[in-house]
């Protein structure tokens, strides 16, 4: 190995890359060397099917997976960064294959392409040394699917190799380059479809940022973030993250929040309060917009809030833990039942006296149902998921523009009903997890124009409440975080209030 790969072999992938083949170079070829392949190849490769195979999130799928398998240590660090990385950088490793095949990526049976895939994930993201990452992948290869396959994953996987990895985006990119198409070169590039880069192009403009921000944006995008934890006032503190015998917490403090703190690991799950339900994971962007809609005032009585689209939990709990702290109670509303399941286990640390209700209904007839009778509604609203495409990095290939009419209709008909459910005086938190302005600020000035009975809230002003002065928003009344400003997911807050 060279100097310079010596050197790329040290980075944040060393341990990893070490661990997974980096030993004494055999002089047989990988489908001859490899008759199956590790723990490690192998789970990520069982995630990249059943995301394929059932739309199932990789982010639900290996946790549980690499436990049931019993894959610790540098080996789950390294799967994990294989299935997340292959995921966020599909488009990318898919235009560099389609420079290696002599057929179109489509005609190419879906296991297979995964392999090449997470072959090309190695070679080119993770810097593993090409013997290991070829015949690594190729034993895989002929574990699963066959000699035959296997050959055909050896073949396409040197050809990789036969390009510096660094040579690889300026090929892939010349037809973009060349046409002056700066959507389609970054949309390769940084492994995003096209409409999503034009969405989010749009989104940092109509948001009062910088158009030039977009590439910052997209590559913030495809960075794996950090666990973040939310420790639930009234529950924990932060001795329930720290270690005994030490005097600092095993984390450190998020940026924005005073409830976020960030783990240095990726395993929450090895810490007691976590276990328990004191502690969760939670964004810090997600944390923020739930205590700025807190720090909203209403005028009269603050005592019963509504959760109007709860699941899975992680907002509904941390309502509930500050309702505990000033004597309202939370009513959790969520429309498919397996994830009314999953906050009532989000709620299982939470003091009863906290929680009047859980229940499973349609979020579009509480308003109708229960008019006026919340003191707070908060609308975390069904949406793309473009604001979390670091964490779920196969959303940005689900979606289609087509989804937005459904949903932007959805949404309205929800904001209409958490309008309705809370009374005169109180105060509705409208929230997606997505930047998009059809699901963001168009959303709420339709649903306003219908209305004479609503008012809007400085949202920016509530932010810098729980943040501080130096949180960077926009010149506007709504607020947008963004990965490559806050570090936080793509989160939009705006408050209203009922007259």
């Amino acid at each position: 190995m060279s100097a310079d790969g010596r050197r790329d072999a040290r980075g944040r992938q060393r341990g990893a890359a070490r661990a997974h083949g980096d030993g004494h170079r055999s002089t047989a070829a990988p489908s001859q060397r490899r008759r199956g392949s590790d723990p490690a190849r192998t789970a990520a490769f069982d995630v990249l099917r059943q995301v394929d195979a059932s739309d199932a999130y990789a982010n639900l799928v290996l946790p549980p997976m690499l436990r049931d398998r019993r894959v610790t240590g540098r080996d789950a660090a390294f799967a994990t960064e294989l299935a997340y990385g292959t995921l966020r950088m599909r488009g990318y490793y898919d235009a560099v294959l389609a420079q290696c095949v002599d057929r179109d990526l489509d005609r190419i049976d879906p296991p297979v392409l995964d392999l090449l895939r997470m072959g090309a994930h190695q070679l080119l993201g993770m810097r593993v040394p090409q013997h290991a990452a070829v015949s690594e992948t190729v034993g895989l290869a002929r574990e699963r699917v066959g000699a035959g396959a296997a050959q055909f994953v050896n073949a396409v996987l040197r050809g990789i190799t036969r390009t510096p990895a660094d040579e690889w985006t300026s090929r892939v990119s010349a037809p973009s380059v060349e046409a002056g198409d700066d959507v389609a070169r970054l949309a390769v590039t940084q492994s995003h479809p096209a409409w999503v880069v034009r969405a989010l192009r749009e989104s940092l403009v109509a948001s009062g940022r910088d158009a030039s921000e977009l590439e910052d944006l997209l590559a913030a995008d495809n960075a794996a973030p950090r666990v973040t934890l939310v420790v639930r006032p009234g529950l924990a503190d932060e001795r329930d993250i720290t270690r005994p015998g030490r005097s600092e917490p095993d984390a450190s403090r998020g940026r924005w929040a005073p409830t976020a703190y960030v783990l240095p690991g990726s395993d929450p799950g090895a810490i007691p309060a976590v276990r328990d339900g004191r502690v969760g994971v939670q964004d810090e962007g997600s944390q923020l917009v739930t205590l700025a809609f807190l720090a909203a005032s209403v005028e009269g009585t603050d005592e019963r809030w509504l959760d109007l689209c709860a699941g899975p939990g992680g907002k509904a709990a941390l309502l509930a833990a500050v309702a505990g702290e000033r004597g309202a109670r939370i009513v959790a509303n969520e429309v498919q039942p397996h994830r009314t399941e999953l906050v009532h286990r989000s709620l299982g640390a939470v003091l009863a006296d906290a929680v009047e209700d859980v229940r499973t209904g349609d979020g579009r007839d509480v308003g109708r149902d229960e008019p006026a009778a919340y003191d707070r509604v908060l609308l975390d609203a069904p949406c793309t998921g473009l604001g979390a495409l670091r964490r779920r990095p196969e959303s940005r290939w689900r979606r289609t523009p087509q989804d937005l009419a459904a949903l932007t209709v959805l949404q309205r008909e929800l904001l209409d009903s958490a309008i309705d459910a809370v009374r005169p005086g109180g105060v509705v938190g409208y929230v997606t997890c997505s930047p998009h302005v059809a699901e963001t600020q168009v959303v709420v000035a339709d649903v306003l124009k219908a209305r004479d009975d609503v008012e809007r809230i400085d949202a920016a002003a509530a932010v810098r409440e729980v943040a501080g002065a130096d949180v960077p928003l926009g010149d506007r009344d709504d607020v947008q975080l963004w990965p490559h400003v806050h570090g936080t997911d793509a989160m939009h807050l705006t408050l209203l209030r009922r007259r």
